[in-house]
């Protein structure tokens, strides 16, 4: 699976090319246009802010295929590149595109510390290959060097590696909390390693 980008990072379209036979999951209702041959299995609806998608298999024919994907909002689309040894932590929601070989950790161990027994805002994803975001705004890249540290608001958050330190913590310990949208809560970074945010939200 190749990906390559293009009208971003205003209004970002992701190109999916599929050898022969090759599979990716995706959000259905994002589909813009496919080679001739591209087969389509709805899965289902699952929840994310803001509402639920419909997501399913898009799988190549016998000489392979493409499929062009554009987010239902504006913002960029970013390509997650995964080595097969370090996994990361990317905000729920932003998935647009998932190859097999990029697979969902349900039980990571560090977020079932970070939010307790609760369904937090990230979700971990490990494997090879590419996993395609889909933002609300242009990527922006904090690289961090050993021992520095930044305070990132989880609205803006979009992902981080498993190298990266993490404290979540509230802003007002007497305010309002949500470990499931981020209200009222700051994440603490440390270095070294690479934290991705997006510059604009959802909300905005």
């Amino acid at each position: 699976m190749q990906v390559h980008t293009r009208h971003t990072p205003s209004f970002g379209v992701a190109r999916v090319t599929l050898s022969p036979g090759e599979a990716v999951q995706a959000d259905a209702e994002a589909m813009l246009a496919c080679s001739f041959g591209i087969k389509e299995a709805r899965q289902g609806r699952v929840n994310v802010r803001g509402g639920g998608r419909t997501t399913a298999v898009f799988t190549a024919p016998a000489e392979g295929g493409w499929i062009d994907l554009a987010p239902s909002h504006a913002g960029d689309v970013y390509p997650l590149e995964f080595n097969g040894r370090a996994g990361w932590s990317v905000a729920r929601g932003m998935v647009l595109a998932r190859p097999a070989s990029v697979r969902a950790d349900a039980q990571w161990p560090a977020l079932r510390a970070l939010f307790g027994g609760d369904s937090g805002f990230l979700e971990h994803y490990s494997g090879s290959g590419s996993l395609v975001l889909a933002c609300a705004g242009p990527v922006d890249a904090f690289t961090l060097e050993s021992g520095e540290v930044i305070t990132v608001s989880p609205r803006f958050l979009l992902a981080y590696p498993d190298a990266v330190q993490c404290r979540l913590r509230a802003v007002d310990p007497s305010g309002p909390q949500s470990v499931r949208t981020g209200e009222g809560l700051m994440l603490d970074f440390a270095g070294p390693g690479t934290v991705l945010v997006q510059a604009r939200t959802r909300s905005r």
